[in-house]
């Protein structure tokens, strides 16, 4: 539902509601915006995100609080459902009203998953449906709903990894909606095609595997035993998850977070139990791994991920299941025969995912149909970033296992008065880790303070 100048609407009757946390005030909000935005009179969906303020302040300090948009990382994950003042939201409630937008297709935006995708029809359709959910569709949701909330003000962007790629195009399609740009680990390559992307997180993914076995080399022996189990016994857990030894591998995926080598560390050395039968894989590392690989929880981001990077008339065409059979050290081959340690993988999508995880399977001929797409459009526009006069300031974590760091700086270079923060203290996850001091970092920087 729009008005009568194209702007989106409060859906029809739903409530307002407020309601507190630890030191927080919170507001749901939801919208009405269009699918297709060259047809704003066309089909609408529904969009959630959430007002966060300090409970310190009076509704007069908090009616003048300049707003912070925040933009999740993924694609396909829904906005943090924090708990009080957690990470950097802490800081940023000190000057800002801060919404947490849950992105098009995710959380409790209009969800597109298995169970919901198949009302739009059948796989065609629901490929056609998924095209409308890239950066440039995320960006005119926010300038629909901006107006609605500042009263037409700009307001502050923080975009976590994908979410840096989206506030990349805000400045390119729509700076005048932009006070500022804080960007944390998601400075994408403007011209890069997903091959490229690839081809330079592969070795990235292979020193980060190294690093693992470096800090605990007797995790080296134990990912054998567990692969070699899988490959004997090819285990369906209780989900109907299919591990096999490609998936396992795909945990070090968890090797880019701060604190990933250890969890993946803890997670191999309690993987098998002794029972009557013989040595069989703990319920509770089962219940781990299905956690750490099903992607029930944001199905978008196997079924577009290759998407976010499509700019031309080139298909993704799978491009990491592609690229990596220009690395034959990632093949678990030498590894089960004893003569290397197992390659671990990492943030790559691959069509074997449809096939193993139950909340995917239903959605691989979609899939299919996303990566053979070619008529994808630009998401960024260099002239106007090289005329950029937004604020803009980004954490680029060095040797990012998630985004190319060479691609960033390039990136960097190309964004007229972009500021950058470039550190090897924090992994990809390093928002959450050090979520006060790397967003204090980025506002000191956009507002000249150092």
């Amino acid at each position: 539902m729009v008005d009568d100048e194209g702007r989106p609407a409060v859906r029809p009757g739903a409530p307002v509601t407020s309601y507190r946390q630890p030191g927080l005030v919170l507001t749901d909000h939801r919208f009405r915006v269009p699918l297709d935005h060259a047809r704003p009179g066309g089909e609408q969906i529904e969009l959630y995100a959430r007002e966060v303020v300090a409970s310190g302040k009076g509704a007069s300090d908090r009616a003048g609080l300049p707003w912070l948009l925040y933009l999740q990382g993924g694609p396909g994950f829904g906005a943090n459902r924090f708990t009080g003042k957690q990470a950097w939201l802490g800081r940023a409630v000190q000057d800002f009203r801060v919404l947490l937008l849950d992105q098009r297709g995710t959380g409790a935006s209009t969800p597109a998953n298995r169970q919901t995708l198949p009302l739009r029809g059948g796989p065609r359709e629901q490929a056609d449906y998924l095209a409308h959910f890239r950066a440039d569709s995320i960006v005119r949701d926010c300038e629909l709903i901006r107006p609605q909330l500042t009263g037409g003000a700009p307001w502050t962007v923080l975009g976590q990894s994908f979410g840096g790629f989206c506030a990349v195009h805000y400045l390119s399609a729509a700076p005048e909606g932009l006070t500022a740009a804080l960007i944390t680990g998601g400075l994408p390559s403007l011209d890069a095609h997903a091959d490229d992307v690839y081809r330079a997180a592969y070795p990235r993914i292979a020193r980060k595997t190294a690093a693992h076995y470096t800090r605990y080399p007797q995790d080296i022996e134990r990912a054998r035993e567990i692969a070699a189990h899988l490959r004997a016994h090819r285990p369906v857990l209780n989900s109907g998850y299919r591990l096999t030894v490609e998936a396992f591998q795909s945990l070090g995926i968890m090797l880019g977070a701060g604190d990933g080598s250890h969890t993946v560390h803890h997670l191999l050395a309690d993987a098998f139990v002794r029972t009557p039968q013989g040595p069989q894989l703990a319920d509770a590392f089962q219940e781990q791994v299905h956690a750490a690989l099903s992607f029930a929880a944001h199905p978008l981001y196997a079924v577009v991920h290759e998407s976010i990077y499509g700019q031309d008339t080139r298909p993704t065409a799978w491009s990491a299941e592609r690229v990596r059979a220009e690395f034959p050290a990632f093949d678990a081959g030498p590894a089960l025969a004893g003569d290397a340690p197992l390659p671990l993988t990492g943030e790559s999508v691959h069509p074997w995912h449809f096939e193993v995880d139950p909340a995917l399977r239903p959605l691989r001929e979609t899939a299919e149909l996303l990566a053979a797409r070619t008529d994808w459009v630009p998401l960024y526009d260099r002239a106007r970033l090289a005329a950029n006069d937004v604020p803009v300031a980004a954490a680029i974590y060095h040797d990012d296992m998630y985004v190319d760091t060479g691609h960033a700086l390039r990136t960097a270079r190309a964004i007229r008065g972009l500021r950058t923060w470039v550190t090897d203290e924090y992994e990809h996850d390093g928002l959450r880790a050090g979520g006060p001091r790397v967003l204090d970092r980025l506002l000191a920087l956009v507002r000249g303070e150092v």
